[in-house]
């Protein structure tokens, strides 16, 4: 069904090793409203949404997955030269204890990640709109990490994830308005 092309969607630079930093973009990893739980609720959800808007769904989803591993090698940069030292001063040294540095879906926190996390009701509208929450609440999420960098360069990749949330959430915003006005429309065999 894909094609993977050895790429990301958009160039991810940082200026320096951010152990901090990287726990923070663990949110967008592993957390409620990060890209692992986007991708495979929009995913999902494409199976009982009227034709029309699988396609949306299907390429939303696909995206997603594209922007988990943007944030993936975010938090690999920003920790790959770390001292263990440094580790436990950001907070990651319960995290590397159960991962040394491999990446594990948590939060920022260090909540796992967890199905309860993605939602799907069966009826379309409901789940647009759940959808353009999951959207609007990411785009908060990347605003606030923009704030807590002052790596330029990550914080581009940064905006340019708040972006795709920004066109993601207006998509959404149309597939609802589609679905709603043939809802009104006279049927006609």
């Amino acid at each position: 069904m894909w094609v993977y092309e050895k790429k990301l969607q958009y160039p991810v630079r940082v200026s320096k090793c951010d152990p901090r930093m990287a726990r923070l973009l663990l949110e967008q990893y592993g957390g409620a409203d990060g890209e692992l739980a986007a991708a495979l609720r929009y995913m999902n959800q494409r199976y009982a949404i009227p034709d029309k808007i699988i396609g949306l769904l299907t390429d939303i989803s696909t995206e997603e997955f594209a922007h988990l591993e943007m944030i993936a090698t975010m938090v690999y940069k920003l920790t790959k030269d770390l001292s263990i030292e440094q580790l436990k001063v950001a907070g990651l040294d319960d995290y590397y204890v159960s991962h040394d540095r491999a990446l594990f879906y948590t939060n920022a926190s260090g909540v796992p990640w967890t199905a309860a996390y993605i939602q799907a009701k069966g009826d379309p509208i409901a789940d647009l709109y759940e959808d353009i929450a999951a959207e609007e609440k990411a785009r908060a999420t990347y605003q606030w990490l923009i704030d807590m960098t002052d790596d330029v360069d990550l914080q581009d990749g940064l905006k340019f994830l708040r972006e795709r949330e920004v066109v993601h959430s207006l998509r959404f915003r149309e597939a609802v308005e589609i679905l709603k006005s043939e809802q009104g429309a006279k049927k006609f065999f």
